[in-house]
């Protein structure tokens, strides 16, 4: 339980904060339904993320406790106020020419208006999360240090045919045919999202590849130095848990997080309740990260990573189409949630397999 420790303060505290906000606006009645409210799209954005759980966990297991402390703290408050408050606001902004200001005015006194601005843009952004997720999932598919293959020879198969490029290509493609299902008048702005998406994924993706190439030789348990260039631990710090992978991490989480604030709104307008709500889910998905890195999770269901990259996969699938059609939210998330159940028990079957063996 000490993993969920702030994530439990931190709900008690925005509870607090989301019952004097409703008891501001509607007395009892209001306060009763703000909590309400709040704890259902907790739960719904726990629900929706727990693939983006995994995934994080698969890279931020490879870290060392000083980057793992960052993903908790700068990164929560990225994902938190960043991801789940400005980023709306900003493609409100830049969608009205009005200030970031009269746009937060326009969401807390006429949140009809505003959610209409964000979903008008659902497009663009569902372009660029697509792209960006498909990426994902296609890299992670066609990965040849992969040693298990969860379908079995068609992986194995797909896998040995794959690249990095062939990924990018199909991507390419899929943009190319959201584009083509897109409404006239948004076709340049949903091509210029999807090709961004892609430039994002390949940027970080090279950011990375850059700072690994400056990682120290030499082994931690070894008497060698841990860093030969002589900048310090700091570097070394770097180095191993990479700035490229923790912009990826975020860029991840935005990903998901903004399919997440569409859905609120089908439950209420109000945008504190949503942030409220959204931060208390985005709070439990980084402790459930943490805590599937410390117990060693991946390594003990040896599908649950695969599992989650093809939820990743359905759902860039469903972003990218939800530019023509309306993809209810439900599905969404039973969608990704029935990839874990299945890699769990495919992971349960393979152990007993082996201990049948051993």
């Amino acid at each position: 339980m000490r993993h969920f420790r702030i994530s439990f303060l931190v709900t008690f505290v925005l509870m607090a904060v989301s019952g004097w906000w409703g008891y501001t606006h509607g007395g009892m009645s209001g306060l009763l339904q703000a909590l309400w409210i709040t704890g259902v799209l907790g739960i719904m954005e726990v629900s929706l993320s727990f693939d983006n759980a995994v995934v994080n966990a698969s890279v931020l297991r490879h870290w060392n406790e000083f980057w793992q402390k960052l993903f908790l703290t700068v990164g929560i408050l990225v994902a938190v106020f960043g991801m789940r408050l400005l980023f709306p606001l900003v493609i409100v902004s830049v969608a009205t020419g009005l200030g970031l200001v009269d746009v937060w005015t326009m969401a807390t006194t006429t949140p009809e208006v505003y959610a209409k601005h964000l979903t008008d843009n659902h497009a663009q952004v569902a372009a660029f999360g697509g792209a960006f997720l498909l990426l994902v999932f296609l890299n992670f598919l066609f990965d040849d240090e992969k040693e298990l293959h969860w379908l079995g020879w068609a992986e194995e198969k797909v896998n040995a045919l794959g690249t990095e490029s062939l990924a990018v290509l199909i991507t390419m493609g899929a943009v190319a045919g959201c584009v083509a299902m897109g409404p006239v008048d948004e076709k340049y702005s949903v091509l210029a999202s999807g090709i961004v998406g892609i430039a994002v994924y390949l940027g970080v993706n090279w950011l990375s590849g850059l700072l690994e190439e400056g990682e120290p030789d030499a082994d931690e348990d070894s008497d060698a130095p841990a860093v030969k260039n002589g900048n310090g631990e700091l570097v070394k710090n770097v180095a191993r848990g990479s700035i490229g992978g923790f912009l990826y991490l975020e860029v991840l989480d935005a990903s998901f997080s903004f399919d997440g604030v569409i859905g609120a709104f089908a439950i209420t307008n109000d945008v504190v309740i949503i942030m409220l709500g959204l931060a208390i889910g985005a709070m439990f998905v980084r402790s459930m990260t943490v805590f599937l890195v410390h117990k060693g999770t991946l390594d003990e269901f040896v599908y649950l990573e695969h599992g989650a990259h093809y939820a990743i996969g359905i759902l860039a699938l469903i972003m990218l189409a939800s530019v023509k059609y309306h993809i209810p939210e439900w599905f969404t998330g039973l969608s990704g949630v029935a990839f874990i159940l299945v890699s769990l028990w495919s992971s349960l079957r393979y152990r007993k397999r082996h201990a049948a063996e051993a």
